[in-house]
């Protein structure tokens, strides 16, 4: 609903205190879990009053050459589509085509498309379409019709259609693990030649809080031996997963000693290729990004 992991946890919180502070006020005539839901939706929608869209960079504007003039001034978080964790998002004991479901539900690009539906209608596509209810629950919930429901389905899924064009990412089996364990030894070792032979042709590298991003591998390869991006020599990274993405805490080195966290690298894999690298620099949130998906804050050396 609201484009941001950060957000997303501000909103569990806010939904679990309006609960107990209304707690006397639930009547019993639908479930405790509908009642949540409703007290959910209705926070979100309201924290989404005036304020601007979330996108990512690929939305402002067109690719930028792989030359560091380009990077521009930082963006304030509120401006972008930020990560979650997998496991904030799947419930506990769900099975695994559920899990996947899940996964598929919060992938970056589905998440930036779903900014561009007015929010109620965002609310029904969720609920009918992720979550799985019946059009009268929603209905429901949402104090409406089901024809008004249906008639927003259709609405939300005309729109997404024209802003989703991007191919299903694809379970990681035995080569996509050895894909990524390639990434990883090229990465941390620095091997930009080696590393771009293992980007698709036309991969895209974006990094938030920046605007400016990069396409084609070969564009990227040159990027990285910029002289800042170069300061990425001698990192460490730890995987995590993304939305629904495998990912990777970056650090670089610290002057004070050991690794300071720098980025969320979060991979789209597609055909044996690394399609996209998204670069959720640690500038977006510092005391939060890292934590949220149970990174350090520091490694030893």
């Amino acid at each position: 609903m609201l484009g941001s992991g950060f957000e997303a946890e501000d909103a569990v919180q806010e939904t679990m205190l309006r609960a107990w502070r209304n707690a006397d006020r639930f009547e019993g005539r639908s479930s405790v879990r509908s009642w949540l839901y409703r007290i959910a939706t209705n926070v979100c929608i309201d924290m989404q009053r005036n304020v601007q869209r979330r996108a990512r960079p690929m939305e402002m504007g067109p690719s930028s050459p792989p030359v560091e003039s380009h990077l521009g001034p930082t963006l304030p978080e509120a401006t972008w589509i930020t990560p979650i964790s997998d496991a904030s998002v799947a419930p506990e004991g769900a099975d695994p085509a559920e899990v996947a479901l899940y996964r598929e539900s919060i992938r970056l690009a589905f998440v930036t498309a779903l900014q561009h539906l007015p929010a109620r209608q965002r609310a029904a596509l969720i609920l009918c379409e992720v979550l799985r209810w019946q059009a009268t629950e929603a209905a429901e919930l949402l104090d409406t019709s089901v024809p008004a429901i249906n008639s927003a389905l259709q609405r939300a899924r005309a729109t997404l259609s024209t802003v989703t064009s991007e191919a299903q990412p694809e379970s990681l089996d035995g080569a996509e693990s050895e894909l990524l364990a390639r990434y990883v030894d090229a990465f941390e070792r620095y091997d930009i030649e080696r590393l771009v032979t293992l980007l698709r042709e036309d991969a895209v590298q974006s990094m938030p809080p920046f605007a400016m991003w990069i396409q084609g591998a070969a564009n990227i390869g040159r990027w990285m031996v910029q002289p800042g991006p170069s300061e990425c020599r001698g990192s460490r990274l730890i995987a995590t997963t993304a939305n629904g993405c495998p990912a990777f805490g970056q650090y670089r080195r610290d002057p004070r000693g050991g690794y300071a966290p720098w980025a969320l690298q979060v991979l789209e894999i597609s055909g044996g290729k690394i399609t996209e690298m998204s670069f959720f620099l640690d500038l977006l949130d510092p005391e939060r990004l890292f934590p949220s998906f149970g990174l350090p804050l520091h490694l030893d050396a």
